[in-house]
């Protein structure tokens, strides 16, 4: 008889054993996946810092060389103008002249 009780607590301590086991684990496995979704946050937030750091250089570029671009085409157009305005005052002294004799 005292066999079939020993039998009994260790099947009693076995169970419970295996009852904290399975209670550990649960335990273990929920830490495990808020760690998990703590550490995906973390992760998809230096993701968009990263993305929004990578949109402000490519901005910051663009702005950059439209600039260089737009300084480039103020040049070019001041200098067409200069050009322009040196042609027509090469031809004020003619024009003077062809008016005063066609006056006179």
């Amino acid at each position: 008889m005292t066999e079939i009780s020993e039998a009994i607590k260790e099947i009693k301590k076995a169970e419970n054993d295996a009852d904290q086991l399975i209670e550990d684990s649960n335990v273990k496995s929920t830490e495990m996946i808020e760690d998990s979704k703590v550490k995906s946050d973390e992760i998809i937030q230096t993701a968009k810092n990263s993305a929004n750091e990578e949109a402000k250089d490519i901005i910051f570029k663009s702005e950059e060389d439209a600039r260089k671009e737009a300084n480039s085409i103020t040049s070019k157009a001041k200098e067409d103008t200069i050009s322009i305005k040196n042609k027509a005052m090469d031809n004020v002294d003619e024009a003077a002249s062809l008016i005063v004799k066609n006056i006179l």
